[in-house]
């Protein structure tokens, strides 16, 4: 009887003890369980965070930009049309140009020869189509009888001109082209006559005005040029070579007038560059 008493005490301790290792084992396994479920919610959590702090990212990145204007979907603009040349608005001209000038008609034996300087600006409303305003300086001689009847040694004709003249391209396209212009304006006109008063330390004689007269005038002026474009990067430069000669008429005073040797006519040679 004692062996079988000790037989169960053994038999009871052994079930005790595996009941509490199961007991343990399970215990843990619970606790590990518990364990991942907090870390899955915490990293649930930060994505979660992180996703929202993203989309409030986006949201504020995309109001930013739906506050600024959208491009123009076909890429005009004021831009495009200069580039082009589309005739899309006006355009400053600039012109410089010298020369010489001939006599011609009732005034050849009052004026001879001489030299001219012209610049000149304005607006290029298209490629065909350029208005400028232009100030001309022309210095010319007198003739020999002429300066000697005025009581002179030497003579000279300036004439100043402040005048309007429209440039019309006939091939506004090509590089090569020829243009008509003509226009009018305001001229002065100072005849003079020069007597010699010495010499100057180099020995060059020293010429004074001993007789002169001056007049105010309207007179217009006609012409043909031809041009050479500068190619430009692309081959649509504005800079243009020109030559051109004009028909210019001066309603200056007839001969019997003190201030006056009859209409004034010439024709300006001009070589230069426009732009």
């Amino acid at each position: 009887m004692a062996s079988l008493g000790s037989s169960l005490a053994v038999r009871r301790f052994a079930f005790l003890g595996a009941a509490v290792v199961l007991g343990a084992v399970v215990a843990q396994a619970q606790s590990g369980t518990f364990t991942n479920s907090s870390d899955e919610v915490a990293v649930s959590s930060s994505a979660a965070s992180f996703n929202s702090d993203s989309s409030s990212n986006d949201v504020s990145f995309n109001d930013s930009s739906s506050a600024e204007p959208a491009a123009p979907a076909h890429g005009g603009g004021q831009y495009d049309n200069r580039s082009k040349g589309g005739g899309g608005g006006r355009h400053y001209a600039f012109e410089a140009g010298g020369g010489f000038n001939a006599p011609v008609g009732n005034d050849i034996p009052y004026i001879t020869w001489g030299g001219n300087f012209t610049v000149g600006g304005g607006l290029r409303f298209s490629k065909a189509f350029t208005l400028l305003a232009e100030y001309q300086f022309i210095a010319d001689k007198l003739p020999g009888a002429l300066v000697a009847a005025g009581g002179g040694q030497t003579g000279n004709a300036h004439i100043q001109s402040i005048t309007i003249a429209p440039v019309i391209d006939l091939f506004p396209k090509s590089s090569n082209s020829v243009y008509v212009t003509g226009g009018g304006g305001w001229y002065h006109k100072s005849t003079n006559f020069n007597v010699l008063a010495g010499y100057d330390f180099y020995g060059y004689p020293v010429f004074v005005t001993a007789n002169s007269f001056t007049s105010n005038q309207g007179g217009v002026n006609l012409g043909v040029g031809f041009t050479h474009r500068l190619g430009g990067v692309y081959g649509d430069g504005t800079a243009k070579l020109f030559a051109e000669a004009r028909y210019l008429w001066i309603d200056t005073p007839p001969i019997g007038d003190p201030n006056g040797l009859g209409r004034t006519e010439l024709i300006p040679v001009t070589f230069g560059i426009r732009w």
